[in-house]
């Protein structure tokens, strides 16, 4: 029979594996009596482990959530995939990279050098955005206030920050009332996608920029949100679109380049060969000088397929380019240098 610590250890570790157990399969798994499984169980109690006792005919225990955090038991590949969780936590905009960082040195404390190693060679580094302000870090404390009241599915109401200037006394928060229908993250923000009650529509809201208020509502049945995929949804909606994937504005030209050349600098679009070195893109943007642009970063002749508006769009930023590339001023004479030819538009 195994020492009274390994057995605990076994013990706890079986209860962690399924809700319930009964507690004669208990004592066959630990090769122990029923008599002896009782008082390892009454062992665990004393450590903090709320382990409760269930009756009838397969009667047994179950591992439930206590008033405090007692020792936990983790298996190789546990313990490994909460330290990479740990070490990439500042990265999710979440808030919480210095409480993660303590609670990894707290893990690699207890780990066998095994263990410790194979974390120690993962080093990771979260990369900030340049060129732009810093990301805003959701506060944790709102994250769980959020999703407890998606899961309750309770109306919840919250003061909303305005997305460009900071609420004052002439412009306070809007207080928004909403039925929370998932927490998602998106792009290393923190967002909460809600049917909103005063506007009967469908929104997504930063949770850094809201501020809940207490009580929460009265419970709803939840709705379905528009296509049924929660993730489809908000890639929608930060593409400008309610219908999945859409941009408010696409278009279809003719690249003179390879496909190869090509796709590696597209996102959320096609390419596709299209005769000899040249190439199919059908791209979408915000708006059409911006799609223009985006086209005409590749520095290749490139015939419009359509749409009138697209073509519209390459003519007023030809006219802006040659504005900017004209004569300097007191010279007569245009920039120095040899020209490129001019891209052909069609």
């Amino acid at each position: 029979m195994p020492k009274t610590s390994a057995r605990l250890l076994a013990l706890l570790s079986l209860l962690q594996a399924r809700r319930d157990w009964p507690g004669p399969l208990l004592a066959e798994r630990l090769e122990v009596s029923p008599r002896t499984v009782r008082r390892d169980v009454d062992r665990l109690r004393e450590l903090g482990y709320p382990i409760a006792a269930f009756k009838g005919p397969d009667g047994g225990y179950r591992l439930d959530a206590g008033a405090r955090l007692p020792p936990l038991l983790f298996d190789d590949d546990q313990a490994v995939a909460l330290a990479v969780a740990l070490r990439t936590a500042a990265a999710t905009g979440a808030g919480i990279g210095e409480a993660a960082a303590r609670a990894l040195t707290t893990v690699r404390q207890v780990m066998p050098a095994r263990l410790r190693h194979r974390v120690d060679a993962l080093e990771v580094t979260a990369v900030e955005r340049t060129g732009g302000p810093p990301r805003p870090q959701a506060d944790p404390r709102v994250l769980v206030a959020l999703s407890t009241a998606v899961h309750a599915r309770e109306v919840l109401r919250f003061d909303h920050s305005p997305a460009y200037a900071p609420a004052t006394a002439d412009a306070p928060p809007a207080v928004r009332r909403v039925e929370p229908h998932r927490l998602v993250t998106w792009g290393g923000r923190w967002y909460l996608v809600a049917w909103d009650l005063d506007r009967a529509d469908w929104r997504t809201f930063r949770a850094d920029r809201i501020t809940p208020r207490t009580p929460t509502g009265p419970r709803f049945t939840s709705r379905e949100v528009p296509g049924g995929d929660v993730a489809a949804f908000v890639a929608a909606r930060f593409q400008g679109s309610d219908a999945p994937g859409g941009w408010p504005c696409r278009g279809e030209v003719i690249l003179d380049a390879p496909a190869s050349a090509v796709v590696g600098h597209v996102r959320d679009g096609i390419v596709e060969e299209h005769g000899q070195d040249r190439c199919r893109v059908v791209l979408g943007a915000w708006s059409w000088p911006g799609l223009a642009a985006e086209l005409g970063r590749f520095d290749v002749d490139i015939e419009v397929v359509g749409p009138d508006a697209l073509r519209e769009a390459f003519a007023r930023l030809a006219r802006r380019c040659a504005d900017a590339a004209g004569p300097r001023p007191g010279t007569g004479a245009g920039p120095a240098g040899p020209q490129k030819p001019t891209r052909r538009v069609s």
